[in-house]
């Protein structure tokens, strides 16, 4: 029998059509595969807790968990979503795929990130009192950005 660990990983790995990443292993190089081992690595997080500023390993902030989401699949981003937002390839929505940022955008800019999990979710670690879940995406003043590889 699974044990819980064991069986959210597994369900995490089904959910989002990864394989397996082996420790130490060399990161892929095509965006692709990053950004689909970080969807992974985030989703791994769920149920951590949100805190402002943090960058885990077991609490976060949005753009934390993405950073940090990231930097395990071998990528390095910047520390804020403003940041991140500035640093990626910018595509249509048309044209986003798993493992793409979901950036939301207010008045002063962009407010907070996500990695895009495929039908309209993201992973995210939304705010103080909340953890790191699945949601879906609740605005349409989004722009999508992916990170190269």
């Amino acid at each position: 029998m699974l044990s819980r660990a064991g069986a959210a990983s597994a369900l995490t790995l089904a959910a989002v059509g990864a394989t397996a990443i082996l420790p130490g292993a060399a990161p892929a190089a095509d965006a692709s595969s990053v950004s689909t081992a970080a969807l992974w690595i985030a989703a791994s997080k769920a149920g951590s807790p949100y805190q402002w500023g943090a960058t885990g390993p077991y609490r976060f902030d949005c753009s934390g968990l993405t950073q940090y989401a990231f930097k395990r699949a071998g990528k390095q981003l910047p520390r804020t979503a403003e940041e991140q937002y500035n640093r990626t390839h910018h595509i249509p929505a048309s044209a986003r795929q798993m493992g793409d940022l979901v950036f939301f955008h207010g008045r002063g800019g962009v407010y907070h990130v996500g990695i895009y999990a495929g039908d309209g979710v993201i992973w995210h670690a939304p705010k103080t009192g909340s953890v790191v879940r699945r949601e879906r995406i609740w605005s349409k003043n989004v722009s999508y950005g992916r990170v190269n590889g």
